[in-house]
């Protein structure tokens, strides 16, 4: 009935809390830890970022993330990290605050916790980073005053002075921390809170079910990169709350000859690895979702558990033709991916159940894959529009298997079916391709909002596919054509 987490270097042992609480109000309210702060509440500014290490099959693991929207509860276990702990006892600055000092990375200071710990993480893991790995490590972090070149400055020049790893405080604690941290991970099942107000982390996927069949109508968090802001900005009170961030045994990738069966728990920066020499289309998506701690926190399950019409990932998967495994006390059960969503917050999903994993299959020879997501930030900004094209042409050159899917077009991911069956069994042409763009129309009807137009997602919608068409070899075969009327 306790949860149990390491605050810098500190053991804290919790017995009373809200669930809906935040790590980021427990650390200013609670502890009077006051350097990260509260910018957005969203996840959006990066100006809460702290590191949660953890141990992930026997190696410790440290993330940032945004404490703005991570729940309290869910740190059983976990060692977390913030910017008071970067200094040495003396006061000597580290390296990389004091390369923000030399180069002028800082003029008002408020998002500067934020990217200190963003640049920290990268510290830790990249000797060398380039200026690219510099860029995307502060893509979550929002700075209004400074502009970002001194910050990449200060990037390159804290990763030229690595003192004695005995002054950094995670090189010198490592080993102490993996013990720590592997007795708290106890496997049990734990309870935090009353009828009205309470916490459950399930020790084990077989716990979670059983949770879920006493409480059928507990709200699941793994990454509360969506949850988070129901808390923050629409005050909803949520109870039980169920953790499941902690579970390895979802956050596996399993490779088979044709395919990839991702758990529901793996996060977006942990897939890409898995992905990119075989479904690389998919691995650059997961790359632009978000920023550094978003992709940390989020999960490709919670991501299509939730059915938002703009979540990046179910259009991605549906053109791949991938099938979810669903879990509850009684067992579990597979349904094409497409199936799962019903209508705008409505899924099939029956009480008790949860997403166990994804299968996607892998793309055969000869087939072309391409997700093409439209936002005003080419980074951490939500899509306006997400493309996804699978294609493998007939011997004949007409379009053999053709599935097209679309978020931000409906009141959910939605194949564009009436454009596939204009495709379909036709000659590869731009001709096939001009006069299958108006079935757009009747496959969706498309709302305007404050990312986009519906006129602007409908001729973008139909601007992606004749993209699609020619990179898939319609540039050279209309350069061709053109050739053939010249002569």
């Amino acid at each position: 009935m306790t949860i149990r987490f390491i605050l810098n270097d500190r053991d804290v042992a919790i017995d009373r809390l809200s669930p809906s609480s935040t790590l980021l109000d427990y650390l200013r309210i609670e502890r009077r830890l006051t350097g990260s702060k509260e910018g957005c509440a969203e996840g959006d500014c990066g100006a809460c970022t702290v590191l949660v290490g953890r141990l992930v099959r026997g190696k410790l693991v440290y993330e940032t993330v945004n404490a703005c929207i991570r729940f309290t509860a869910s740190l059983n276990a976990t060692h977390v990290v913030t910017i008071e702990h970067l200094a040495a006892k003396d006061g000597t600055l580290h390296p990389v605050q004091q390369a923000m000092v030399d180069l002028n990375g800082s003029q008002c200071g408020f998002c500067t916790p934020g990217i200190v710990m963003s640049l920290y993480a990268l510290w830790m893991e990249n000797e060398k980073p380039s200026r690219r790995a510099i860029e995307k490590a502060l893509q979550g972090n929002l700075c209004r005053c400074t502009g970002y070149e001194p910050i990449i400055k200060a990037a390159e020049a804290a990763s030229a002075h690595r003192p004695d790893p005995a002054f950094d405080a995670i090189a010198r604690e490592r080993d102490s921390v993996m013990t720590r941290l592997a007795a708290l991970k106890t496997g049990e099942t734990i309870v935090v809170g009353d009828e009205t107000s309470r916490a459950i982390i399930p020790g084990s996927v077989a716990a979670l079910a059983e949770t879920l069949s006493e409480y059928r109508d507990a709200t699941i968090i793994a990454g509360s990169t969506d949850v988070g802001l129901w808390v923050t900005k629409q005050m909803r009170k949520l109870n039980p709350m169920v953790f499941i961030n902690h579970l390895e045994e979802l956050q596996t990738i399993t490779e088979t000859d044709d395919t990839f069966i991702i758990g529901a728990g793996v996060t977006y920066s942990e897939a890409p690895p898995a992905l990119a020499g075989k479904i690389p289309a998919l691995a650059s998506l997961l790359d632009r979702l978000g920023g550094e701690q978003v992709r940390n926190m989020g999960t490709i399950g919670g991501n299509v558990a939730n059915g938002s019409p703009i979540g990046d990932t179910p259009p991605a998967l549906i053109a791949l033709g991938a099938t979810l495994t669903l879990q509850s006390a009684e067992g579990h059960r597979s349904i094409s991916l497409q199936d799962y969503f019903l209508d705008y917050g409505k899924q099939d999903r029956r009480p008790g159940e949860f997403v166990l994993s994804i299968t996607v299959p892998k793309l055969s020879e000869g087939s072309r894959y391409e997700v093409y997501k439209i936002s005003k930030r080419r980074e951490e900004d939500i899509s306006a529009v997400c493309g996804a094209f699978f294609l493998k042409l007939a011997d004949d050159g007409t379009a053999g298997t053709i599935r097209i899917a679309f978020g931000g077009m409906a009141g959910i991911p939605k194949r564009a079916s009436r454009v596939e069956a204009a495709l379909a069994g036709k000659p590869w042409t731009m001709e096939t391709i001009e006069a299958a763009r108006a079935a757009f129309e009747s496959d969706f009807t498309p709302m305007t909002d404050m990312r986009a137009t519906a006129e602007y997602r409908m001729l973008s919608a139909k601007n992606l596919l004749t993209r699609f068409f020619l990179e898939t070899g319609g540039e050279r075969h209309q350069l061709s054509r053109f050739e053939t009327e010249e002569a």
